[in-house]
């Protein structure tokens, strides 16, 4: 029996080992069930239910043989030589059948030399494009400065000069091809102003040489995505992959648009005066809609209830499209549909750098707006705005347009934008390897969207005081209560008007809200809450918790001695009794 017993434990060792393995393996099944979520699930299905032709491209490059070799070496970046093989066969049968064309092409070569040509003749006539390098000094934030003075009060903004090539008008072309600088993954390598510069000087050459003056084949050597606010992902024919071989055939009238632009935020892309107050109808085959987003909770029905009636009044007549997820239930669904809305319920999608249960940690729900292909243009405007003039000509601007926020990025909190299965999917494919600066969605898309344009501060106006300054104050003061409005929309910044006393601007009693409050721009938001239909008041009442953190303000106002002692007011709001 001993010997048995001993044995039998000389063989536990072995069990042991099995049985802590199997352990290991079940914890980590666990750990990556936690991690990998049913919504995660979700969103990796619904990128593998996009069909390869909309996922890869229209047209794949099988053909074993390769002849040719060119050099990826922009003139910014010699160190990162790379050898790109070349089916020209394939590539120009390609071309040709893309674009109709039988005979041989004229090709366009930019950021090529001249030593270089030789090996494109199985293509065509090929020719370099001569454009003076943008000076060195000239940096990202020179282009994309954090302020300008939009409404001219001491100097009028000039954007630094960023030649572009000599073309006339005689001259034709059926391809253009570009060979762009890509320092990946330096940090700020997607804000490279050579970088830029070749692919304004691309766009430039296919907008204004294009043979049949609709479309212009575009062909790209990097190993950085060409840029999407000018080469838009849905005009890819072809990627080749590992090879960095970018096909793309562009609408060169929407190109001459985007090129008549200022090269970046640094002039307005349009004035902030003499805009029409009755709606133009600029193109009325155009598809286009105002849309707002809300998810994860309620709080803020009654903010989009408000947008509503603030577009309405401006006299807009476009579509209101508003995104819910599940979290809104069909009461509120029913409210937010009497506004004015078209409700659509989408799933949420988690920002994966997120900590559970934050700010930010559904906000990438956002992304869902490229899905409004319905539209051929949204402007998007977040549930704590108000319109209070039209705003309809902002339509007729490209995506990214935006008022700017800090440094050289814009707020995302108002844009226009063109939706798109194609940039859907690249937002949602590459939420794990884009490094938000600020977390949230902002941040996101101005790493994907780096070539924005400046539309005027007046058109998504922050209710902030920067300074405790008289002046700013009283500008700022008569500003948010002008009568006819001066400003075209306000941003309800801090504790939400709906979410106050409607008596005062309750962020007075909140320390580090006080920067937001404004009783001017608090009664200018319940002038629009007071002209909705009586029956969405409802919607607006104060919940039993926050009435509670409203009393708990007052009471640390008071302790703190705020001497502007607005906790000292008799609160009159109605709501407080519901």
């Amino acid at each position: 029996m001993l010997r048995q017993v001993g044995t039998t434990r000389g063989c536990r060792p072995f069990g042991t080992r099995i049985r802590l393995i199997v352990l290991l393996l079940f914890m980590a099944a666990c750990t990556s069930w936690m991690f990998f979520t049913p919504g995660s699930l979700d969103l990796e299905k619904e990128l593998r239910n996009s069909t390869q032709a909309e996922r890869y491209g229209k047209v794949r490059w099988r053909d074993p043989e390769k002849v040719g070799v060119i050099m990826e070496r922009g003139l910014a970046e010699k160190r990162n030589e790379q050898n790109r093989v070349i089916n020209w066969r394939r590539l120009n049968s390609m071309i040709g059948s893309v674009m109709g064309i039988k005979e041989g092409m004229k090709i366009a070569l930019v950021n090529f030399e001249e030593e270089e040509v030789q090996q494109w003749e199985p293509l065509g006539e090929t020719t370099v494009i001569k454009f003076e390098r943008v000076d060195e000094d000239v940096a990202w934030t020179d282009l994309f400065p954090e302020w300008i003075d939009e409404e001219e009060q001491y100097t009028t903004p000039v954007c630094p000069t960023v030649p572009m090539p000599e073309i006339s008008n005689e001259t034709k072309f059926d391809l253009v091809v570009a060979r762009l600088p890509c320092r990946k993954p330096e940090q700020g390598w997607s804000r490279d102003v050579l970088r830029l510069q070749i692919h304004l000087v691309s766009a430039n050459v296919a907008a204004r040489a294009s043979r049949n003056g609709e479309k212009m084949a575009m062909l790209f050597f990097s190993s950085c995505r060409p840029m999407p606010d000018l080469f838009r992902c849905e005009d890819l024919v072809k990627n080749q992959g590992m090879d960095a071989v970018w096909l793309y055939v562009s609408d060169v009238k929407k190109l001459a648009k985007k090129i008549s632009l200022p090269v970046g935020s640094c002039e307005l892309a349009l004035s902030w005066k003499d805009h029409p107050e009755t709606p133009r109808v600029l193109n009325p085959n155009r598809r286009e809609a105002y849309a707002t987003i809300l998810h994860s909770s309620e709080f803020y029905v009654c903010g989009a209830i408000a947008l509503a009636q603030s577009i309405r009044m401006s006299g807009s007549m476009k579509d209101l499209i508003i995104l819910v997820d599940k979290k809104v239930g069909e009461e509120k669904r029913e409210g937010l549909r009497a506004a004015g809305w078209q409700v659509r319920e989408i799933r949420r999608i988690r920002n994966p750098r997120a900590e559970k249960d934050s700010y930010n940690e559904w906000n990438y729900s956002k992304f869902r707006l490229w899905q409004l292909t319905d539209y051929d243009k949204i402007i998007f405007i977040d549930s704590d705005l108000l319109i209070l003039r039209n705003l309809d000509f902002l339509f007729d601007l490209p995506e990214i347009s935006a008022t700017g926020n800090s440094r050289f990025i814009f707020n995302s909190g108002m844009m226009v934008i063109e939706p798109s299965n194609c940039t859907f999917r690249f937002l949602l494919q590459h939420r794990r390897d884009i490094v938000s600066y600020n977390g949230g969605d902002q941040g996101y898309l101005n790493e994907v969207f780096t070539w924005w344009h400046r539309i005027p501060k007046r058109m998504n106006y922050l209710k902030h005081f920067w300074s405790n300054d008289t002046e700013e104050f009283e500008m700022k003061t008569s500003l948010f209560g002008a009568d006819p409005p001066e400003l075209y929309v306000l941003h309800y910044l801090g504790i939400k008007p709906w979410l106050c006393y409607r008596d005062y601007d309750c962020n007075w009693n909140v320390e580090n809200q006080r920067a937001y409050a404004s009783n001017v721009a608090h009664a200018r938001w319940w002038k629009i809450h007071d002209n909705m239909p009586g029956q969405l008041h409802k919607f607006c009442l104060v919940p039993t918790v926050q009435k509670k953190i409203l009393e708990w303000d007052r009471m640390q106002a008071q302790i703190s001695g705020f001497p502007d002692q607005h906790w000292k007011l008799n609160i009159t709001d109605p709501r407080l009794h519901l």
